[in-house]
């Protein structure tokens, strides 16, 4: 006989009759499955981190990119599926290409974060779609600061001084509440960053898995090289 939870399963807009969204939680856990994903603000910028789950050694790493470029000084990176992940990172783009058309400036971090949360929540409030199964973890830096977003497939978002989401995320949340600081260098910042997925693991960690992106202060957007990325874990 059919569950009397599982009649609420089969529309985003339904709600049981303790509040949830089953279909909303059902992409959470998509978004535990996904590759582990870090960004951390440090005091000139922010280091995003992307430690790359590879199913099989006959694909070419290099193919798939977790941390790209919105806008001048935005940057994503995103955890979960990589076809949404597609379709909202240029949706993105979109925004900030229009905003700069129409005003001649760059839409804030904040405005750009808005504009796709409330495009994720309209998935959750229509029969006939699904919610994004994806996080991004959108940064930058803006005429009002250095911020770093974190998206929900509920539509919601949040601001955050350090983040991690996808595998072992609750592990490395732990990690980071212990031994982060918002003071810190560029380079502690990313040594940090190493060492908890180093520590959560507990082997040795794939130098090609990682993928590192940097978005700081007067600079452009720039990915460290894999000898750059060495000589950091050392």
């Amino acid at each position: 006989m059919e569950s009397f939870d599982s009649q609420y399963d089969y529309d985003s807009t339904i709600f049981s009759p303790d509040g949830r969204l089953f279909q909303v939680e059902y992409a959470r856990e998509t978004i535990k499955k996904g590759s582990t994903t870090l960004a951390l603000k440090y005091s000139e910028g922010i280091v995003l981190l992307a430690y790359k789950n590879i199913s099989s050694n006959l694909i070419e790493i290099s193919s798939i990119e977790k941390i790209t470029q919105i806008d001048d000084n935005f940057v994503c990176a995103y955890i979960g599926l990589s076809a949404d992940a597609r379709h909202l990172i240029d949706y993105s783009r979109e925004i900030a290409a229009s905003y700069r058309l129409w005003y001649d400036e760059q839409i804030t971090i904040k405005s750009l974060v808005e504009e796709i949360s409330a495009y994720e929540h309209l998935f959750t409030t229509f029969g006939g779609v699904r919610p994004f199964g994806l996080v991004l973890l959108i940064s930058g830096i803006d005429s009002t600061g250095i911020h770093l977003f974190a998206t929900d497939p509920s539509g919601a978002f949040l601001e955050y001084k350090a983040v991690c989401e996808g595998e072992k995320n609750d592990n490395i949340m732990e990690y980071l509440n212990k031994h982060y600081n918002e003071n810190i260098t560029r380079d502690r910042a990313i040594k940090l960053a190493l060492s908890s997925i180093k520590k959560v693991y507990k082997r040795k960690i794939n130098l090609n898995c990682i993928e590192v992106g940097i978005i700081d202060t007067g600079k452009v957007f720039y990915k460290p090289s894999k000898k750059e990325i060495q000589k950091m874990m050392k």
